[in-house]
C-alpha cells in the first residue's frame, strides 16, 4: 500500500509537470535539427534507407519467401517501430548524464528525464509515419479497419520503453558495462524480432517449441499489431499482443521500483 501511494503521488507530480516535459521534448527536437537544412526529414531518412537496403536485398538479389507484398510496406511497419525502440533505449542510457547539472539542481522528478528521452523519440516516430502513407499510395497497399489498433501498439511500446528507460538510465551511470553491452543486445534483438519477417512466418516454418520462445519477445506482439493496418489476414492474434502488454506492465513495475532505489547513488556519480 505504501508503494502504491508513492507511485500514485509520483504520477501526479509528473502529470503536473507535463508542460515542462513538453518544453523539454520540444527543445530536444529543436537542438537536434538546428542548422540542418533537411530538418525533420532526418527522422525519416535513416529508417527509410535501412528499409530500402533490405527491400533491395530481399526482392532484387535474393528470392524472398518471408513477409508479404508490398514488401516495402511490410518492412516499414517493422523498421520504423524498431528505430523508435532502438533510439529510445540509447537515449535513455544518456538521459541522466546529458543534462547532469539540471538533473542535480532542479526539483523536477528525475523520472521526467527518462520520459523526455522516450517522448522525443516518440515524436520522431510519429513524424516518420507519413512515409508509410506515401508508399502505400505508390504501391496500392490497402489500409484496413485494423488501423484502429495502431494507438494500442503505440501505447504498449511507450510503456515498454519507459520501463526499460527507468532501469537503464541509472544502471548505465553506475555500471559502464551496460553501455557496452546494449548495442550487442540490440543487434541480436533485431534479428530475432519479426522485423524482416512476420509472426505468421515463424509459425509456418518453425516447430511449436521455437515459436513459443520467439513469441515471448516483447516486440513480437507490438510489431504484429502495427502490421494489421495493412496485413490483417496475416495477423497472429491476440496472444502475442497480450504477451507484449504483460511485458510492458511488468517492466514498468520493475522500473518504478529500481529507479528511486538507485537515484541517490546516481546523483553522487553525475
Amino acid at each position: 500500500m505504501v508503494l502504491d501511494a508513492a507511485v500514485v503521488s509520483k504520477v501526479g507530480i509528473l502529470w503536473n509537470r507535463r508542460r515542462i516535459l513538453a518544453l523539454l521534448i520540444g527543445r530536444d527536437l529543436k537542438v537536434k535539427y538546428a542548422g540542418s537544412p533537411l530538418g525533420y526529414l532526418w527522422s525519416v531518412l535513416e529508417p527509410l534507407m535501412v528499409a530500402g537496403v533490405y527491400w533491395f536485398i530481399f526482392t532484387q538479389l535474393i528470392h524472398r519467401s518471408l513477409g508479404e507484398a508490398p514488401y516495402i510496406i511490410f518492412l516499414l511497419c517493422g523498421v520504423l517501430p524498431w528505430q523508435f525502440f532502438n533510439s529510445s533505449l540509447r537515449s535513455s542510457m544518456r538521459a541522466l548524464t546529458k543534462d547532469a547539472k539540471l538533473v542535480r539542481s532542479t526539483n523536477l522528478p528525475r523520472e521526467i528525464w527518462v520520459i523526455r528521452a522516450v517522448g522525443s523519440n516518440l515524436a520522431e516516430f510519429l513524424f516518420s509515419l507519413p512515409v508509410i502513407a506515401l508508399f502505400a499510395v505508390l504501391t496500392g497497399a490497402h489500409l484496413t479497419w485494423y488501423i484502429v489498433f495502431f494507438p494500442l501498439a503505440v501505447l504498449i511500446q511507450v510503456l515498454l520503453l519507459t520501463g526499460f528507460g527507468l532501469i537503464l538510465a541509472p544502471l548505465s551511470v553506475l555500471y559502464s558495462d551496460v553501455g557496452r553491452l546494449l548495442p550487442t543486445v540490440l543487434r541480436l534483438l533485431f534479428y530475432v524480432s519479426p522485423i524482416l519477417y512476420g509472426v505468421h512466418d515463424i509459425r509456418k516454418r518453425l516447430p511449436p517449441a521455437a515459436v513459443h520462445i520467439l513469441v515471448l519477445n516483447p516486440l513480437a506482439g507490438i510489431l504484429d499489431l502495427y502490421r494489421t493496418a495493412f496485413f490483417n489476414d496475416q495477423w497472429a492474434g491476440w496472444t502475442a499482443v497480450v504477451i507484449s502488454g504483460v511485458w510492458a506492465v511488468a517492466i514498468v513495475a520493475v522500473g518504478i521500483v529500481v529507479f528511486p532505489r538507485l537515484e541517490g547513488a546516481v546523483l553522487k556519480e553525475i
